[in-house]
């Protein structure tokens, strides 16, 4: 049975041994380095619920539950919300921004603010950490004062400083990848709730009826997408295989990606009809 939680406690004592500590470590960037790259290797990325097009609730309380308590994972906005809870308990200067997706993008069309990431402030410089950016999730900290290219226990980012604007660019096999865009306009516990009910529920949104799961390891992602499982070694090209069935896709998420899937029927079904349309699209 899922715990009830009260909407302002955070479960340090659930959450803090997930990343590896038995005692609440002092908000360094040290810390926050590690933090990062842990939360990223404990908790997936993964759209179940909008595969079954079910809301997607951030407020702590439901976060706790299905993060730390049912075993789940869930996009940006669910990650990244319960993250900025931690780092603020954890006596960091933490706020959330919102930024636009450019990643796969081919027109010049102003995507919506539908991801969310974190700014940092420590030791008198500012840091942008992101816990929920998919397969392409940075995985440290990116101080936001400098264009050079900035390692992390992946791929090197770069962060592209144009009027304002922050652009988030990934190194991928010696080819720069455009990932989102943002500011650091304040965002409101109401702004985040607008972007993420968009990201569940708007049409024009890539997220509802999809499946998308990412995990890091060291020196590796590991992706879903549909049926499409992806093996990204650092330097290496990727290694894909298409699974078969629903059957095959639920036993990734539950061995590959370590999640305890929801009961019942309605995410075989699910699952079946996104490998029936994406085989469709295939060979059109």
């Amino acid at each position: 049975m899922p715990v009830p939680m009260p909407d302002t406690a955070l479960d340090l004592d659930a959450y803090l041994p997930r990343l590896g500590f038995d005692a609440p470590p002092p908000p360094t960037l040290h810390t926050l380095r590690v933090l990062q790259q842990r939360h990223t290797e404990a908790f997936p990325f993964e759209t179940i619920a909008t595969l079954l097009r079910l809301p997607v609730a951030i407020d702590l309380a439901s976060l706790q539950r299905k993060l730390l308590h049912e075993g789940r994972g869930g996009y940006c906005f669910e990650l990244n919300s319960l993250f900025l809870a931690l780092l603020q308990a954890l006596g960091f200067e933490a706020r959330a921004l919102t930024a636009r997706v450019m990643m796969g993008r081919v027109d010049d069309a102003l995507p919506p603010r539908s991801h969310m990431l974190v700014e940092v402030r420590l030791d008198e410089a500012a840091y942008m950490v992101d816990v929920g950016f998919g397969g392409m999730v940075p995985t440290g900290p990116l101080r936001l004062d400098t264009e050079a290219p900035q390692a992390t226990a992946h791929e090197d980012y770069r962060i592209v400083i144009r009027d304002g604007s922050h652009a988030v660019h990934a190194r991928v096999l010696d080819t720069w990848r455009a990932l989102y865009v943002f500011d650091l306009q304040p965002q409101a516990p109401i702004d985040l709730e607008v972007a993420n009910w968009y990201v569940w529920t708007n049409p024009a949104s890539t997220f509802p009826g999809q499946l998308r799961v990412a995990r890091t390891g060291p020196g590796l992602r590991r992706t879903l997408n549909g049926g499409r499982l992806g093996l990204h070694r650092l330097g290496q090209a990727s290694e894909h295989r298409q699974l078969p069935d629903a059957d095959a896709v639920i036993d990734a998420l539950r061995e590959v990606f370590g999640l305890r899937v929801p009961e019942g029927p309605a995410l075989h079904a699910a699952i079946t009809a996104r490998l029936a349309a994406d085989a469709m699209a295939a060979s059109a």
